[in-house]
């Protein structure tokens, strides 16, 4: 079946989500290590997503956690930092679907108060027709419900729906579910299978 709708993931697909670089740059790569083996802080990001406020759970860690109290605050307070930068040949494949007419969606484990911030830095992110977004919902990827949500809102068949994300897990979910689905490895590819959809022509989809 033609697609009707494209959802994106965001983190590693639209922006580069990668805190190890950022601890790596800021305190060196061998304390990073002991830090990141010390203190579950992807655990601690997951909370976030579910909903939990931002800065209450990174402080409340933070302060549970002697010798890393400063560093793990980083992880709240220079937040755009490890969020970037742009990744800009997939926004500018997101742009030529919207210019083509083509409904295109967000659907991302992302925090309220990260997801409200991070929309003052890359306002793109406010041209979706809907983002799906884990902390208001409640629920994070690859749980079912959250494709289920989508669903419902969107009112399309879940065959129509063609989903791109970095995470093999959460792209099975949305297979399990009848989405047709494409493991992001790079925006070169995301473009290859935009143009074998139909969706836009090579010259769209280049960068």
């Amino acid at each position: 079946m033609s697609v009707e709708a494209v959802i994106f993931d965001i983190g590693n697909v639209l922006i580069e989500w990668q805190p190890e670089r950022y601890y790596d740059r800021t305190i060196g790569r061998e304390k990073r290590r002991a830090m990141f083996d010390a203190v579950d802080l992807h655990g601690m990001n997951e909370r976030i997503d579910r909903g939990e406020n931002f800065r209450d759970v990174v402080y409340a860690v933070a302060a549970a956690t002697p010798g890393w109290q400063a560093e793990i605050r980083d992880w709240h307070d220079c937040w755009i930092e490890l969020a970037e930068p742009v990744i800009p040949h997939s926004l500018s494949l997101l742009r030529a679907l919207r210019s083509k007419g083509v409904p295109v969606h967000a659907l991302t484990n992302f925090g309220v108060e990260s997801f409200a911030l991070a929309k003052t830095h890359y306002p793109f992110l406010n041209e979706f027709d809907t983002a799906f977004v884990s902390g208001h919902m409640g629920v994070t990827k690859p749980d079912p419900r959250i494709y289920e949500m989508v669903e419902a809102t969107t009112r399309l068949a879940p065959e129509t729906l063609l989903f791109t994300d970095d995470r093999a897990e959460n792209i099975e979910a949305a297979a399990a579910r009848g989405w047709q689905v494409h493991l992001f490895e790079g925006a070169g590819g995301l473009a290859e299978r935009l143009v074998s959809e139909g969706l836009l022509s090579a010259r769209e989809a280049a960068p």
